[in-house]
């Protein structure tokens, strides 16, 4: 499978692995894409996996619906069920990084009978998020504010300040570039619109339901955007198996700065199933 189609959008997909073997998706995060697990993938699929990484709405070319309420959360949840259905599977064990992860809390809430376990790396449980907002997440999610300007966002992220801004410990300014280069600036605006869109997403009924599904979150204790409070209280939001893992020393970054710790953690949670 190199692309797929959802409501008119047509998005590119890496496709690797035997076709007959349990599926495992892996959502990217901001401002990446897809490759962001090409570190990550080649340990699930020597374990025997399927792994399906698409590029996701607003990072794929023909997948850049004008306007921030194209980007909703239903919107995003709905082009990865759109995946699984194109897959041709019923359950998939799903993985999601930074917004991919958020998507990832999101489709196991509505939707936990696709889903055989979830890992989610660096974002914790939409309401542990929340909970900590008052506890020093707020400081850290400055940024979240500032994505909601018109056209400000777009013009320094486009420049070498991109790195700084974002946090980049743990990536270099090439890779930085590598991620943020492709998308355009119509690209970048789609990908920016993911935050704008927070508004409405955050009025949707089930966004934030609790998890139901054997759960592994992933933190590392350089994350310079999300602090230790909300990851420790994630684990109140699962009513499954859960372990919480913590990578020392790792920043954000984790598919790209520690892929063979995260791939352990992911074959561990999907051999659990």
């Amino acid at each position: 499978m190199d692309n797929y189609s959802q409501d008119g959008l047509v998005f590119e997909v890496s496709d690797s692995g035997p076709a007959g073997a349990e599926v495992v998706v892996l959502l990217h995060g901001f401002p990446q894409n897809r490759r962001e697990w090409d570190h990550v993938t080649p340990h699930l699929v020597g374990a025997g996996y399927r792994v399906l990484a698409p590029d996701q709405r607003g990072y794929s070319p023909g997948a850049r619906p004008a306007g921030r309420r194209a980007y909703v959360q239903s919107h995003l949840v709905d082009d990865v069920v759109a995946l699984i259905d194109a897959a041709g599977v019923q359950k998939v064990h799903l993985v999601g990084h930074d917004w991919g992860a958020l998507v990832a809390w999101a489709l196991t809430s509505r939707y936990p009978e696709r889903v055989s376990t979830l890992t989610a790396v660096s974002v914790p449980h939409p309401k542990a998020f929340a909970w900590a907002m008052p506890r020093g997440q707020a400081l850290k999610s400055w940024y979240m504010a500032a994505f909601q300007l018109p056209a400000l966002p777009e013009r320094l992220l486009a420049t070498d300040r991109a790195l700084a801004l974002l946090g980049g410990s743990g990536l270099t300014a090439e890779q930085m570039n590598a991620y943020i280069e492709p998308l355009g600036r119509h690209g970048l605006t789609a990908a920016l619109n993911w935050y704008r869109a927070l508004p409405w997403s955050q009025r949707e009924k089930g966004h934030a339901r609790r998890s139901t599904v054997p759960t592994t979150y992933v933190w590392s204790d350089g994350d310079t955007a999300l602090g230790r409070a909300g990851a420790e209280a994630t684990e109140r939001f699962v009513d499954a198996p859960y372990r919480f893992a913590v990578l020392p020393g790792v920043s954000h970054w984790i598919p790209d700065e520690a892929p063979d710790a995260l791939a352990d953690l992911i074959l561990e949670r999907v051999a659990s199933s």
